[in-house]
């Protein structure tokens, strides 16, 4: 024996020292990731292990189940605000513009929501993902009252938000579904994929629910006290299955069969594109140069518009000037010149103090948007030396660059001495430019049938009214707002041979749309970077459309399908490794005990004999015969027993049991230590005792039959515990002609 055992340790090869782990696994464990989470929901960075959720249905206590609603809510708010503004950044000059009026102090203000938006939806978003993680870990979900007070304003800043733009901007939702209509292929088919991402938490929680139905029927069958609590409990858990699985499946399907694209005017055959929308220079080129300036229009013009858009206002001694603003405060330098007539009304001052204004300092101190591009030293000096320009002088650049003019022509206040000729003073104006009659768009309604006889070759232009209106007045163009095209695209008037102009269009998206819908022409801030497209954004062939849709329903079925599939086979593997450790309560234990008890007294019984080879483990212990395992060495047995406890046992050092060859080749198990002794000193359950008394009492009887019994038991020790659990038990055996021995590797109780 001793020449063996030299020879197995020679055998051995000397152990490799295990290599330190790098310093970010020692640092970033497990740990560190539940102590980060804990830390950035509740401000507690020390793990509380009461805080552990018990049960499935107690994720948190019902006071954190009333604030999870506020939440949700919360996030979906700001991300459909941030969406909304996001989408009408179209409107964010005409955003700033009002906020100055009130204000009087020009500030990028549609800049400062978007940030507090984006904000917002992060903070939200990530307040749901830390709480998701700490669930899955198996924590309670609880939140400090400083997130829930930030929650609670988040909500309420986007409700006042909402009825802000639902009482004073009600149009501006029209922009979301023109964006909708843009993007709505794009999100279709990005959709399909993220939809497939969430099959995997989505089908993995359903599993685990029904993992938990299946495990609370069990418990009903073996404790019929609890049978009615539970009952309540398993419609619960089916409750949570429905309002979860259902509606996700529910918008899987329409993800896969219903094709957002339809609606899109940008899903068409590239043939069937019309030619390019033609640009109007609003105020000329307001983010090259101050607006309604020379140098605005010569920017504009230099930028190959198509026709310059300007503001006509009269002056009290009657000259046509160029304005946008009522008044003087924001484009002109009148708060240094005459600080209590800047709110005056524009038309009350004389040509005289209206020359002698600068109309281009404001641009280089206040620049209106935020996304300008920085001036070259020439332009930034020019600039600030821009005047007021007069009507005359407008049109004198449209006839040499024989550009279209249009402009909104502002009646004067009552008493104001051109009140009631400010028209016939206009188009007089008009005539003595002598530029091309049918370079001019005229827009205002007013005394319209007087323009048309004094100047026949003006190209009348309407607002949004009837086309039956339109052509009984002979009118062939229309000026209207870009947020029309959500009404069926404008197609009656298409079909009607209208031109149509929209105003005004600045984000490439919107450009990209008028585009797709054969719009003639648009009026914008931004036509330095709009001339620069070629083919408008987001457009797509229908049979490419239509192959990415089925393309990515097929793969996303299939990926779906596997991870049903995967998640099935790991839940039905997690129950199989259940069954070989089967879990017993104290009621089976003490049935187990009456069990063992009557069947000391029937020793002759043929389920107490030991005759099979391999022996079976159901004479001394029939109620655990299931978790029965094959021991690899020959004819041993090995039986496990398995505690659910929240305090994890002590390592005990077991007894090293040498072992040696008989003569016919069968090992032998040596004990080192006296079994009384060992039993009278660590004082084993009675329970115990009676299973070895009835074990030895067996093996007596049969005692030509076993050649010897190991028997080992873990010790747990637990002080908060008076129930009778065991850990692990095991039973070895092994056949030979003679008992030699019985030895206990350790117990735990």
């Amino acid at each position: 024996m001793h020449k063996d055992n030299r020879t197995r340790v020679r055998n051995q090869k000397p152990r490799r020292k295990k290599k330190p782990l790098p310093w970010i696994i020692q640092i970033f464990n497990h740990q560190c990731y539940l102590t980060f989470i804990t830390g950035c929901l509740t401000y507690q960075y020390k793990i509380q292990k009461e805080k552990r959720s018990k049960h499935a249905l107690c994720c948190c206590s019902w006071k954190e189940k009333l604030f999870c609603p506020f939440l949700f809510f919360s996030f979906g708010l700001s991300v459909v605000m941030l969406y909304v503004w996001g989408e009408t950044a179209n409107e964010h000059f005409g955003f700033d513009w009002i906020t100055f009026l009130g204000t009087g102090y020009w500030f990028y203000w549609s800049v400062v929501l978007l940030c507090l938006f984006i904000l917002m939806t992060v903070y939200t978003s990530l307040l749901l993902l830390l709480g998701l993680l700490l669930l899955w870990e198996g924590y309670e979900f609880y939140l400090h009252w400083c997130h829930k007070v930030l929650v609670l304003l988040v909500v309420v800043g986007c409700l006042f938000l909402l009825w802000v733009l639902c009482t004073y901007w009600k149009d501006k939702w029209l922009t979301i579904g023109l964006s909708m209509q843009v993007f709505g292929p794009f999100t279709h088919l990005c959709s399909i994929p993220m939809m497939t991402i969430l099959s995997w938490p989505v089908v993995a929680y359903l599993i685990h629910l029904e993992g938990e139905v299946k495990t609370r029927r069990y418990q009903m069958a073996h404790n019929e006290a609890k049978a009615n609590e539970r009952c309540n409990v398993l419609v619960k858990l089916r409750a949570i299955q429905l309002a979860v699985g259902l509606p996700y499946f529910i918008i899987l399907v329409c993800v896969y069969m219903v094709p957002f694209g339809k609606l899109s005017p940008c899903i068409k055959e590239k043939n069937k594109l019309g030619p390019k929308p033609n640009f109007f220079g609003h105020r000329g080129a307001p983010m090259l140069g101050p607006e309604n300036t020379m140098m605005s229009f010569e920017k504009a013009v230099e930028e190959g518009a198509f026709g310059l858009e300007t503001d006509v206002f009269f002056s009290y001694d009657g000259v046509p000037f160029l304005m946008h603003d009522s008044n003087l405060r924001r484009t002109t330098n009148i708060r240094e010149v005459m600080p209590t007539a800047s709110l005056k009304y524009v038309s009350n001052f004389t040509w005289d103090f209206l020359s002698t204004l600068n109309a281009g300092k404001w641009f280089i101190a206040s620049p209106p948007f935020y996304n300008m591009k920085k001036l070259s030293k020439a332009d930034e000096q020019k600039a600030r030396n821009q005047k007021i320009p007069k009507l005359r002088d407008y049109l004198e650049l449209a006839r040499k660059e024989k550009k279209y003019v249009i402009f909104d022509l502002h009646s004067p206040p009552p008493g104001h001495p051109y009140r009631d000729s400010f028209i016939q003073e206009t188009v007089t104006e008009i005539l003595n430019s002598k530029i091309e009659h049918h370079l001019v768009y005229w827009l205002s309604g007013s005394q319209r049938s007087y323009v048309k006889t004094r100047a026949p070759g003006f190209q009348q232009v309407a607002r949004l009214i009837p086309v039956k209106t339109l052509i009984e007045e002979n009118i062939t163009v229309i000026n209207v707002d870009y947020k029309r095209l959500f009404y069926k695209g404008l197609k009656d008037y298409k079909e009607a041979n209208i031109t149509i102009n929209l105003y005004i269009v600045n984000s490439p998206w919107l450009y990209s749309l008028a585009w797709c819908c054969s719009i003639n022409s648009v009026t914008t801030d931004n036509i330095q970077n709009l001339r620069k497209m070629n083919r408008p954004y987001f457009l797509m062939t229908p049979a490419f459309y239509i192959f990415w849709w089925l393309f990515l329903d097929f793969i996303s079925v299939l990926l779906v399908a596997i991870i049903v599939y995967y998640h099935l086979w790991k839940s039905s593997k997690k129950q199989l490794h259940e069954t070989t450790s089967t879990d017993t309560d104290p009621k089976n234990i003490s049935l187990q005990k009456g069990k063992i008890k009557n069947q000391e007294s029937s020793t002759l019984d043929n389920s107490y004999r030991v005759r099979e080879k391999p022996w079976t483990i159901k004479s001394l212990r029939p109620a655990l015969v299931e978790s029965t395992v094959k021991d690899p060495r020959s004819n041993h047995f090995s039986l496990g027993l398995k505690k659910k406890s929240r305090i994890q046992p002590e390592p005990i050092k077991e007894t090293v049991i040498s072992q040696m060859h008989s003569s016919d080749g069968v090992r032998l198990p040596v004990s080192t230590e006296n079994i009384s002794a060992y039993s009278l000193a660590h004082n084993p359950l009675p329970t115990w005792k009676t299973t070895l008394q009835s074990a030895l009492s067996v093996l007596k009887l049969h005692e030509q039959t076993v050649s010897s019994v190991g028997v080992s038991i873990s010790e747990s020790q637990s002080e908060n515990t008076l129930t009778e659990e065991f850990s692990q038990e095991s039973f070895t055996f092994s056949t030979t002609s003679n008992i030699s021995s019985l030895s206990v590797k350790s117990l735990k109780f």
